[in-house]
């Protein structure tokens, strides 16, 4: 069966795949799979957008999202006459069978089905089904620049699936779009000679999990530092450098934290 890889480490926010959605179903009619999408209103794949941390310490997190596929997708229990799974595992809203059936679109618990108000159907991604059929990438897939996005059968993308984060499945659903390297939390500093009115590199830097999992850097050329891809929770953090006085500071992690800056004295 066929199922969608999303490696977030790959994404880069360019929105092409969002683009390539509008191109293949805008004013495109891909009977019997689809209607054409309106030119507004609609995102069968939509890009989300979150930014993380505290100027000037910023970094954008990007995650396109279709429709998940699910294996137990509700929208087939909600009206099995319209909505069906295909033996490849693309889940289709017959634009026939469900037209006027406008209470469909609160059937998909992550959103993904929107309502043609002119055509009076609900729709959503096909994983482009007509695409498919000619052996060939959904769009979107296709227009990837950087290889984020894979489509393809699930037994060859059984060594990256393995690596999936569940984060944003919901549960009972058996999503078939799989997510690899979510972004996490960050947490950032840095470090300066108040004396000296500079910065200090070098400066050795730990943080402590709660079950006492220690991550190590020192500062860079800026006297910054960085610890990517955290989990919400409580650190300890510590820093040290040669001539100066030690730091040590409790932090209760639940976003993204640009700490500021860390004078040392010396000793």
């Amino acid at each position: 069966m066929k199922t969608f890889v999303v490696d977030l480490g790959k994404c880069n926010g360019c929105y092409g795949c969002q683009i390539a959605c509008k191109d293949e179903t805008v004013e495109n009619d891909w009977m019997p799979y689809s209607k054409p999408q309106p030119n507004t209103g609609h995102f069968w794949l939509k890009m989300h957008e979150k930014i993380h941390g505290q100027v000037p310490k910023v970094l954008a997190e990007y995650r396109p999202a279709l429709c998940n596929h699910c294996d137990n997708a509700p929208c087939i229990e909600a009206a099995p006459e319209a909505v069906y799974k295909r033996a490849d595992g693309l889940v289709i809203v017959d634009p026939e069978k469900a037209k006027d059936n406008k209470a469909l679109v609160d059937a998909c618990p992550y959103g993904a089905i929107y309502w043609n108000e002119e055509l009076s159907i609900p729709q959503k991604c096909t994983g482009c089904a007509h695409l498919v059929d000619e052996g060939k990438l959904p769009h979107c897939v296709d227009a990837c620049a950087t290889g984020a996005l894979m489509f393809g059968e699930e037994e060859d993308l059984a060594d990256l699936i393995a690596q999936s984060t569940h984060r944003w499945d919901i549960e009972g659903t058996a999503p078939r779009v799989h997510y690899l390297n979510p972004f996490g939390l960050f947490v950032s500093g840095e470090v300066w000679d108040p004396a000296a009115d500079l910065i200090i590199e070098g400066a050795a830097v730990r943080l402590t999990d709660e079950a006492g999992e220690v991550l190590e850097t020192v500062t860079d050329g800026f006297g910054d530092f960085w610890f990517k891809h955290l989990d919400a929770g409580t650190y300890t953090l510590e820093i040290a450098a040669a001539g100066f006085k030690g730091v040590r500071q409790t932090i209760e992690l639940t976003d993204s934290l640009n700490i500021g800056d860390f004078p040392l004295d010396g000793e």
